[in-house]
């Protein structure tokens, strides 16, 4: 008989907690529509409130200033938008199809000599390709000046010039490094012994260069490098004096080679060398439809902004 009233308590017990938790459910259940209903209510007013607000600003109560203003503003944004788009399509590539016209100092321009202290000035121009390869030349000279070892003595002046092929990395850093090869006039010197209008005459040699590059070019029209690197010239490497402008026999009757420069070995056949140019680079030669019509937009301010 216990046995039986245990067990009738327990199961009246169970039933009385199942009872309790379906109610639970039950309210939960009814109570998450609800809640999702009051949101979809306030998210409604939120647009509501968003589309009376547009219909205010669009309604007949602004004047013809103000509507004019806001399709100004509105005309600005976009643009503003096309040129961001035009401009991250030049970020993928700056270098691609770019003529730069150049004007430095240094080995580029074309040739440095008498340890690196002197510089001739040039112009060159550069086109790159959209593979990063680049084709340049470049010409210059060395003006005439006084020679600070001797007094009354003058140094004569000279041309020179080079052309090279160029390898540029990064298109999409504004600061690209780049490899160069060369050939021209890679070197200079004055023979020792002035001629009889005292002046040293010029000793200009040949030969290959190899520079590092660092350069700076985005898509505007600004360009700047530096270089430095190394130059080899075959002639000096020559023992023979005529086949080895830096060298010369003593005297007419003599088999002994002397130096016809300063340096008693001769000029040097390697060195190092460097330079610096700044340039003008020409807009992209082949600009996709992107790219026409932001410069499209770009001569309309400007003739907006001369009105």
């Amino acid at each position: 008989m216990f046995k039986k009233l245990c067990l009738t308590l327990c199961l009246s017990a169970f039933l009385a907690w199942a009872q309790d938790d379906d109610e639970f459910d039950d309210s939960d259940f009814e109570s998450a529509p609800a809640a999702a209903s009051e949101e979809g209510g306030s998210g409604a007013a939120m647009a509501s409130d968003d589309d009376s607000d547009f219909e205010d600003a669009e309604g007949p109560s602004l004047t013809a200033a103000q509507k004019q203003d806001m399709e100004a503003r509105k005309k600005f944004e976009e643009e503003q938008r096309q040129d961001e788009y035009a401009n991250s399509l030049r970020r993928r590539n700056w270098l691609k199809d770019r003529l730069v016209f150049q004007v430095g100092m240094g080995s580029r321009y074309p040739f440095m000599g008498e340890t690196g202290m002197g510089m001739g000035f040039g112009i060159g121009a550069e086109y790159i390709t959209r593979w990063g390869l680049a084709l340049y030349g470049s010409g210059g000279m060395l003006f005439k000046g006084d020679d600070t070892d001797f007094e009354g003595i003058e140094l004569e002046g000279g041309y020179g010039y080079k052309v090279g092929i160029n390898y540029y990395l990064f298109p999409k850093n504004p600061l690209h490094l780049g490899v160069s090869a060369s050939y021209g006039t890679v070197y200079f010197d004055h023979n020792v012994e002035p001629d009889a209008d005292g002046i040293r005459p010029i000793i200009t040699v040949n030969g290959f260069q190899f520079d590092l590059l660092i350069t700076y070019l985005t898509n505007e029209w600004y360009y700047l490098q530096f270089s430095v690197g190394m130059y080899y010239a075959p002639e000096l490497a020559k023992d023979v004096p005529g086949d080895n402008p830096s060298l010369r026999y003593q005297s007419v009757t003599s088999s002994k080679i002397i130096s016809s420069v300063v340096n008693p070995d001769g000029m040097n056949k390697t060195g190092i060398v460097f330079g610096i140019a700044i340039g003008y680079a020409l807009p992209e030669f082949f600009p996709d439809d992107t790219e026409k019509r932001r410069r499209q937009r770009e001569k309309e301010r400007e003739r907006a902004a001369r009105r």
